[in-house]
């Protein structure tokens, strides 16, 4: 009890912070002043459990990201704010995590709505079901199971919300929807992720806002592959859609690089990535380039970011954004936005990609409308816009 004054404290300044980033309702605030953060992550210290940061959970023996954390703070409550949760609806969160996720939002939807929240991770669905009984909330279903295949005995679902990365929504989570439900998914196209807010509307999936986000991927879903050019120097990780070949492309960076420069400028804290999104509405290649330190100093231009920055891919040539830096401007305008095109048309693409620069920079508010459509959609069904062919659908995004 002697510890209950100093926990408040924590909490409310995890909430002033969250504040400071994301515009909160009061419902997802109170829940977050209401919902003990520190007993769903029973190893780490009280400082760690309030600060506004992800804590790894589970450690992944066959790769870099670990299987499971609890995530960000901040980004559980954009994600909440983007759910917005009614008393009463019946919640399908995918990714059971720590347990903490799910206790708001049975703070949220009240003693008359339901939530589930399913794993497939044996070990992850016993920490979440053991953090969620001594937190209080019993009344939380924690099962474990694919979180591709959902659970539709306990639907259908009012709202349904992804706490791990889908590259692609599978009709057996769309079926679980009810008409006109929401559906808060980190979804990831082109090698960048958003948390997209969509609706059901009949067959298709409507967005209705989206926002920069990054999380561990959902298990099952394979749909990104990485060509690496001979050297291992400079490595593209792109969706499997996309063929590259990696001697073509190794060869262009025997050429000349041409710098193109876009009219945009901006401050140095600001971030970019709205460029990357930009291109994903009107091009087909759009991957991730990663050019090591080695690269970099063999005389290779070095990208906005080193190892995650947007790069166009045609054939033999290539361009990716890049930066420079004027410490003598405006601090709002001292980072200047270009790309850099190697090959034979590598200066073709790079103006390309400095045109979507320019428009981004023009209005970098604009989100673009993104529908998802069962993979067997015929064409003249679709919208107009730009197509995407994933296993399970078929995502057409516009600024429409």
């Amino acid at each position: 009890m002697n510890n209950a004054p100093a926990l408040d404290d924590l909490r409310n300044q995890l909430v002033a912070e969250i504040k400071s980033k994301v515009s909160l309702t009061e419902p997802v605030e109170q829940a977050l002043r209401t919902v003990h953060r520190e007993v769903h992550l029973p190893g780490a210290s009280l400082a760690d459990a309030y600060s506004d940061q992800a804590v790894s959970i589970k450690d992944n023996p066959n790769g870099p990201l670990p299987l499971s954390l609890a995530s960000v703070p901040s980004t559980v409550a954009m994600m909440l704010v983007q759910l917005d949760v009614q008393p009463g609806d019946r919640i399908l969160e995918i990714g059971a995590g720590t347990g903490y996720n799910a206790a708001l939002l049975s703070e949220l939807v009240g003693p008359d709505g339901e939530v589930t929240t399913i794993d497939i991770d044996p070990g992850v669905t016993l920490h979440a079901r053991n953090a969620l009984n001594e937190a209080g909330y019993e009344q939380v279903r924690v099962m474990e199971r694919d979180g591709l295949k959902g659970a539709p005995e306990h639907g259908p679902y009012t709202k349904m919300i992804g706490t791990v990365g889908f590259w692609d929504v599978p009709g057996t989570l769309h079926d679980q929807l009810v008409e006109g439900g929401r559906f808060v998914v980190p979804l990831r196209w082109r090698g960048q992720t958003r948390s997209v807010i969509l609706t059901r509307r009949g067959d298709s999936l409507v967005s209705e806002g989206m926002e920069l986000c990054g999380f561990v991927p959902i298990i099952g879903q394979d749909g990104e592959r990485t060509t690496t050019l001979p050297g291992d120097k400079i490595r593209l990780h792109h969706d499997q859609d996309l063929r590259f070949d990696a001697e073509r492309l190794n060869d262009a960076f025997a050429t000349p690089v041409t710098e193109i420069w876009s009219d945009t400028r901006i401050g140095r804290e600001e971030s970019f990535d709205g460029v990357w999104l930009r291109a994903t509405v009107f091009e087909d290649a759009v991957c991730r380039i990663e050019v090591t330190e080695q690269a970099l100093k063999g005389g290779v231009r070095r990208p906005a970011k080193p190892f995650r920055s947007v790069a166009l891919v045609g054939g033999d040539s290539l361009a990716y954004l890049i930066l420079s830096i004027d410490e003598e401007a405006d601090p709002a305008r001292q980072v200047h936005l270009g790309a850099a095109g190697y090959g034979p048309d590598g200066a073709a693409l790079a103006k390309k990609l400095a045109a979507h620069i320019t428009a981004w920079g023009a209005d970098r508010g604009a989100v673009p409308r993104l529908t998802v459509h069962p993979v067997e959609a015929a064409d003249q069904d679709l919208p107009e816009g730009h197509v995407i062919v994933k296993e399970d659908s078929r995502i057409v995004l516009s600024y429409a």
